[in-house]
């Protein structure tokens, strides 16, 4: 017997590695020259310009958003998801995200497929100005149904001692801002599948909420990487903090970066709501609180910036390319106070 004949295919997987080669190639930056090959890639953060760093991790998949890419065949965008997912929480922190490892696992090894998904995580690296370094392909027979893969991500960035962003730096009277999402990004999407199941709609329908596109290409929107522009702000000195809205949306990620003598006060009507979510409230009888909990909502990015920079810091952000809103404000908080105050709720998806 052979390891192929147990269902594991070495040529594949070095058929694979040949097949992405270039694309990790094109993802080279200072520190890093994303070679391929070896048992551990090095990084030299003296040639990336760092003095005193600091560096921040973090890792992270795609979820259920998945089963919509197997179902309908469309890949190419989950492999940004994964890389937004991880890069995002970085930046939050004030940190330049340097490289980037994947973890992509099946039972059979669909070279054409997997090529697909690193062809996307290599983009999505470019778009954050980190490198792919590398990663594993784990071809496990048995453990995954046929056609099945998953996808776990994991990204390194560094930050001058100094130049952290812990969330201490907020105060009262800053102003709120939000960088509007491209979708439903990567949270969400058990539920966002139990909505799409209850209608009876299949992924090759048109979309309710964006008909130029069927339900699966609109849902699989890959979701929107901040780095550069975060990056931008934060070293123009305008940025108090940062809040990646992911799983647990404004109700939790918020108090994430709040001192707790601080609340964020944001009013409602002040952002455009995207169609889908008001699709998904609508179909799916979700309540608004609930809604905030689950998903970005529009805003995948929050911004706290200083209350008479908030002209300056619009116009970085706008001419990075970010939409953005100006979405309330930081107010004093007081023993009992919730975090996160959203007035006129019940307004968000009418």
């Amino acid at each position: 017997m052979t390891y192929k004949d147990a269902g594991v295919d070495i040529d594949s997987g070095n058929a694979l590695v040949q097949a992405i080669k270039p694309l990790t190639a094109a993802t080279a930056r200072s520190g890093a020259d994303a070679s391929l090959g070896g048992f551990g890639a090095v990084f030299d953060l003296k040639a990336a310009g760092y003095r005193d760093p600091l560096l921040v991790s973090s890792t992270d998949g795609v979820g259920t958003k998945l089963k919509i890419a197997l179902e309908s065949g469309i890949h190419g965008g989950v492999g940004v998801d994964l890389v937004a997912m991880c890069v995002n929480d970085l930046v939050v922190q004030g940190a330049e995200p340097l490289f980037f490892l994947d973890y992509y696992a099946t039972g059979r090894l669909d070279v054409a497929t997997a090529r697909s998904v690193v062809e996307g995580i290599a983009r999505g690296c470019t778009l954050a100005g980190c490198a792919l370094v590398g990663g594993e392909t784990a071809e496990m027979p048995g453990l995954y149904a046929e056609g099945d893969y998953d996808l776990a991500g994991f990204s390194v960035g560094a930050v001058e001692r100094d130049a952290l962003l812990s969330g201490r730096q907020v105060s009262p009277g800053d102003r709120i801002l939000g960088l509007a999402s491209s979708g439903v990004h990567s949270n969400g999407f058990s539920l966002v599948r139990k909505v799409v199941e209850r209608t009876g709609l299949a992924w090759s329908d048109p979309a309710p909420f964006e008909p130029e596109k069927t339900l699966a290409a609109a849902l699989l929107e890959p979701t929107r990487i901040y780095v550069r522009s975060c990056l931008a702000l934060h070293r123009a000195g305008l940025a108090r903090a940062f809040a990646h809205i992911t799983g647990g949306g404004f109700w939790e990620n918020i108090p994430r970066v709040l001192p707790d003598t601080c609340s964020a006060h944001i009013t409602a009507p002040s952002w455009p709501m995207p169609p889908v979510f008001r699709w998904l409230a609508q179909e799916g009888g979700i309540a608004a609180t609930e809604m905030l909990r689950t998903f970005n909502c529009g805003a995948g990015m929050i911004v706290v910036v200083p209350e008479d920079r908030v002209a300056e810091a619009r116009s970085l952000l706008e001419n990075e390319g970010e939409t953005v809103f100006d979405l309330g404000h930081i107010a004093p908080r007081e023993a009992g106070d919730e975090p996160v105050v959203v007035d006129a709720l019940g307004t968000l998806f009418v």
